[in-house]
C-alpha cells in the first residue's frame, strides 16, 4: 500500500500510526522498528508512532471495529477459514464493508537486531522527552544537495 499512496499522494510526507502497544509493535521492538525505518528511507516519509495507554482499547478505531466484528457474528461457529472470510466481508462498520484479504506468508520469528545495529537506527529515532514510549517520531535522513 505504501508504494501506491507514496506515487498517489506525493505531497503526503508524514505518515501517524496509532498503536496499541502490544508486544508485536511497541516501541522498543527492535524487529518492528527497524521495518518502519527501512519505510520511512525508502519513502522519504517520517512515520509517527502515537501509541494508546494500556486498556484504552475503546479510544482505538481498530479495536472498535472488531467489537462490531464479533457482534456480526453473533457466536456463529467459525469453524474454517472460507468461513471467517465470508462473515468478515459481509459486516459492515460505519456503513462500511472492509477489505478483506488472507495473508498465506510464513513470518520468521526469533529474529533480532543487535545493539550496535539497533544503536545505528535509534539515530533514526526521536521519542517525545518524558514520554518517550508512547510518541516516536521516525524521519529519513536529511538529502545532502547538490548546490
Amino acid at each position: 500500500m505504501a508504494h501506491h499512496a507514496s506515487a498517489a499522494l506525493p505531497q503526503v510526507t508524514t505518515l501517524v500510526l496509532n498503536l496499541d502497544n502490544g508486544p508485536e509493535n511497541h516501541s522498543h521492538r527492535t524487529q518492528f522498528l527497524k521495518r518502519l525505518i527501512t519505510l520511512a528511507v525508502e519513502r522519504r516519509l517520517t512515520v509517527r508512532l502515537a501509541y494508546y495507554p494500556p486498556y484504552h482499547s475503546k479510544y482505538n478505531p481498530v479495536e472498535r471495529c472488531f467489537g462490531g466484528l464479533e457482534q456480526h457474528w453473533n457466536g456463529a461457529l467459525l469453524d474454517d477459514v472460507n468461513t471467517v472470510l465470508r462473515f468478515a466481508e459481509s459486516m459492515t462498520w460505519k456503513g462500511k464493508h472492509p477489505v478483506v484479504k488472507l495473508v498465506t506468508a510464513i513470518y520468521a520469528t526469533g529474529i533480532r537486531v543487535t545493539q550496535t545495529a539497533m544503536k545505528k537506527l535509534e539515530t533514526q529515532i526521536k521519542r517525545l522527552p518524558h514520554l518517550e514510549k508512547w510518541f516516536v517520531d521516525i524521519s529519513p535522513p536529511m538529502l545532502e544537495l547538490d548546490i
